[in-house]
């Protein structure tokens, strides 16, 4: 039976993610190291765990309203304004949501139309171009560039604002990077954004891991609050990657709208994982510090490593992720990746990955232990000293 014929070219137009490729090539090489994965190597803290633990046993196994249980919603609320000075109404402003993932398919759905253009930064994320082909929008990609330690330019942007354009993907910090956008980089931005009508889905996924600098929220930019929506979650700064929970803070008169979305999709987070983030944000600020601060002393050792070794790569000052040239090598992104792991037993992401801005480079998290970086080092070290 021809399959083809029933599937959708939106569906057809879209590729499984490089990522996943080479993290699933891990199993085939025996001993290998991986830092492929973005994903926290700590596991919930215990407290968090408990949470969910006692919802279970006092029967918190219903359906919760679509938005979230109103509680969580408070504490959001809270946490958003406490952290980054942005103020959303629990009741009508903030959806929860089936992690960050979800959330960017519910604001994309929600704002995007057949040949509205979106534009997303280069290199990042990978989700972004499938979420805006699956709702039949154009994808366009502004280039970010290692001189300017991949932060987004007003001037670069504007040069790809068209008619068409209608929402602007902000992923700062970023992956696969590390960078990070400046208070003062982010004002830059606002006037463009004022000019040409647009809205901003800025995911902040990682906006909790910074290193050095604070992470300023892009709704709390002059004028930018009424044309932001704020993504956000928990997997990254509570390890609580399994527990897919993330949240959507906007103006009403778009979450009205994308609660609709949202309801159709998912109905609603899981019960039990809504109260295991409510104790996060109540008493989870430790474990973020804790967990921070070894993500840093990882980030230093990494980024010292490969600059010794003659790599060209800018220091990451987000998320848990370094980004190195490897032109000088004479490898694609590609065949750098694969033949590290085939040879040399460690494996990357290819910055290809990340859009063709990317191309050049290799993505490694240090989302894991520094035992598992030092002989990772080690084994690269080794690596180039053969080519």
């Amino acid at each position: 039976m021809d399959y083809q014929k029933y599937v959708t070219q939106r569906a057809k137009d879209i590729e499984i993610s490089t990522i996943r490729y080479f993290f699933n090539m891990v199993n085939e090489v025996e001993g290998a190291v991986s830092l492929c994965i973005g994903e926290p190597d700590f596991t919930t803290p215990a407290h968090i765990n408990q949470a969910a633990v006692e919802a279970l046993k006092q029967g918190h196994t219903f359906y919760t309203p679509n938005a979230g249980l109103f509680e969580l919603r408070q504490e959001i609320s809270k946490y958003l304004e406490e952290r980054y000075k942005i103020s959303y109404k629990p009741e009508t402003e903030i959806i929860v949501t089936i992690g960050a993932s979800q959330a960017i398919d519910v604001v994309i759905r929600t704002l995007v139309e057949s040949g509205d253009e979106v534009l997303i930064p280069q290199p990042s994320f990978v989700a972004y171009k499938p979420c805006t082909i699956l709702a039949g929008g154009k994808p366009v990609y502004v280039p970010t560039y290692q001189e300017d330690d991949f932060a987004l330019r007003a001037d670069i942007l504007e040069r790809y604002i068209t008619d068409r354009t209608k929402l602007l993907i902000l992923p700062y910090p970023n992956n696969p990077t590390g960078a990070v956008m400046t208070k003062e980089a982010l004002e830059e931005l606002a006037p463009i954004i004022k000019k040409y009508d647009l809205i901003v889905a800025a995911d902040e996924i990682y906006s909790e891991l910074t290193y050095g600098v604070d992470h300023t929220a892009f709704a709390g930019i002059p004028d930018m609050w009424e044309r932001t929506v704020t993504i956000n979650g928990f997997s990254k700064s509570y390890a609580m990657t399994g527990w897919r929970l993330g949240y959507i803070a906007a103006p009403e008169g778009l979450t009205k709208e994308m609660l609709k979305v949202h309801q159709y999709n998912v109905t609603c987070a899981a019960t039990m994982g809504q109260y295991a983030a409510i104790e996060a944000l109540r008493n989870g600020d430790a474990d973020i510090v804790n967990m921070r601060m070894e993500y840093d002393k990882r980030r230093k050792f990494l980024y010292e490593s490969l600059s010794s070794m003659g790599l060209d790569c800018f220091e990451p000052k987000g998320a848990f992720y370094v980004f190195p040239s490897i032109k000088k090598t004479g490898l694609s992104s590609e065949e750098f990746a694969q033949k590290l792991l085939w040879e040399g037993k460690v494996a990357v992401i290819p910055g290809g990955s990340f859009g063709e801005n990317g191309q050049g480079f290799v993505r490694m998290a240090y989302a894991t232990s520094m035992e598992n970086l030092e002989e990772a080092v080690k084994r690269i070290r080794i690596f180039l000293n053969k080519l």
